[in-house]
């Protein structure tokens, strides 16, 4: 990778230096890490908290230009999506999607309707199902903001060579398998 690249101002290292967060190895066992792999993890979780930031900022900035919720925005880049890709989209697709209830998805619907960003209309193989499709006006408004401001990642991913995308596809996927909670009690008590 490029040494080049430039870095986002608000790239903290220290906040996320394991040393920093668990200075007594309680979390860590690093008696057998060098300093300086130390230092490179922490400067690779900066960069990780460097682009969340970033995501949450473009979240909130998206959220307040569509005036919508998360769920709401999830729900249209799914009908963008499931149109891009030529299928039909029903409300139990959109509950799946979303991992939803029925009665959320209504609500979800109605509250997008009303909103002129959806439509709902006779699914064209089942009449006893609705497809639900999303309005021109709403998708060439998503497409213009949100959609051209997520595109711009595909330039960082085209700046690597095939083998660097190997091991930042690895090390993402890793991550993600580490630091999930689908097994974790605690992170069900909530629920």
């Amino acid at each position: 990778m490029s040494a080049s690249v430039p870095q986002p101002p608000h790239a903290t290292p220290a906040v996320y230096g394991v040393e920093s967060n668990d200075p007594d190895s309680r979390l860590i066992d690093r008696s057998a890490v060098p300093p300086q792999d130390l230092d490179e993890i922490g400067a690779l979780m900066a960069a990780l908290g460097a682009l969340r930031e970033s995501e949450d900022k473009l979240s909130e900035a998206s959220l307040a230009y569509m005036k919508l919720g998360r769920t709401d925005m999830r729900a249209l880049h799914f009908l963008i999506v499931s149109e891009n890709q030529g299928t039909v989209a029903t409300p139990g697709a959109i509950a799946a999607h979303l991992r939803i209830t029925t009665p959320s998805t209504t609500k979800l619907l109605d509250r997008l309707e009303r909103g002129g960003h959806i439509t709902r209309s006779i699914h064209p193989s089942d009449r006893r199902a609705f497809a639900i499709t999303i309005t021109p006006e709403t998708r060439e408004a998503a497409f213009r903001t949100v959609g051209a401001q997520q595109a711009k990642r595909f330039h960082a991913a085209a700046r690597l060579t095939s083998d660097e995308r190997a091991v930042v596809t690895r090390f993402l996927h890793d991550m993600a398998t580490e630091i999930d909670v689908s097994g974790e009690e605690w992170a069900r008590a909530g629920q």
